[in-house]
C-alpha cells in the first residue's frame, strides 16, 4: 500500500510533466482555430455546402494559423450581393476572414451565368476575327469571371471569360 501523500506528490509531478509536453498540451487547448469548424459554421450560415451555389466557393485555407476563438464566431454578409461571408472572432485581438461564395448567391441571377458541366460556346477572338466551337464548362461563374473550359473530350482545358450565359471567350493574341 502506498502512502497517500506520496501518491499525491507523484500525481502532481506526472500532471506537471504532461502539461509541459507539447503533444499533451496541444490536446488540452487548441493551438489554432480549426478550419473544418470554420467551414461548417459558414455552411450553416449560408445553408449550402462548399462548392454548391450559395455556399463557400472553397474550403478555408488549411495553411492559415488563426488564434483559437473563445467566443462563438460572428458571421455576416460583406455586402448586399451576398457574394462574401465575413467570419470574425469577436475576442479581443481577434481575427477576420473573408470567404467567397460560389455561384448564385441567394437569387442573384447574374451570379450564375454558367454552371459547372454546362455546354457552352467557346469563342477565340482576335483583331478582326472570331472562331467558335462547342465546349463544356469545368467550373461555374458569373458574367466577367474566368473559368476553365474543355473544347474536346481529350483536349486540355483553357481559361475563358464568361460573356453571357452559354458563351465564353478567350483572346487569341
Amino acid at each position: 500500500m502506498t502512502h497517500p501523500a506520496l501518491s499525491l506528490t507523484v500525481l502532481a509531478a506526472l500532471a506537471a510533466v504532461a502539461l509541459a509536453h507539447p503533444a499533451t498540451a496541444g490536446a488540452l487547448a487548441p493551438r489554432f482555430a480549426d478550419p473544418v469548424a470554420i467551414d461548417n459554421t459558414v455552411a450553416a450560415f449560408t445553408g449550402q455546402a462548399i462548392g454548391v451555389p450559395g455556399g463557400a466557393a472553397l474550403p478555408v485555407d488549411r495553411r492559415l494559423r488563426l488564434a483559437p476563438c473563445a467566443a462563438p464566431l460572428a458571421l455576416s454578409w460583406r455586402a448586399n450581393a451576398h457574394d462574401t461571408v465575413v467570419v470574425q472572432c469577436p475576442d479581443a485581438g481577434g481575427w477576420r476572414l473573408y470567404v467567397a461564395v460560389a455561384g448564385a448567391a441567394h437569387g442573384d441571377p447574374a451570379a450564375a451565368a454558367v454552371m459547372k458541366g454546362e455546354a457552352v460556346t467557346v469563342a477565340a477572338t482576335g483583331d478582326g476575327f472570331s472562331v467558335s466551337q462547342s465546349g463544356e464548362a469545368l467550373e461555374g461563374g458569373a458574367v466577367g469571371s474566368w473559368i476553365r473550359v474543355r473544347t474536346t473530350a481529350k483536349g486540355d482545358p483553357v481559361r475563358a471569360r464568361i460573356v453571357r450565359p452559354g458563351l465564353v471567350e478567350f483572346p487569341a493574341d
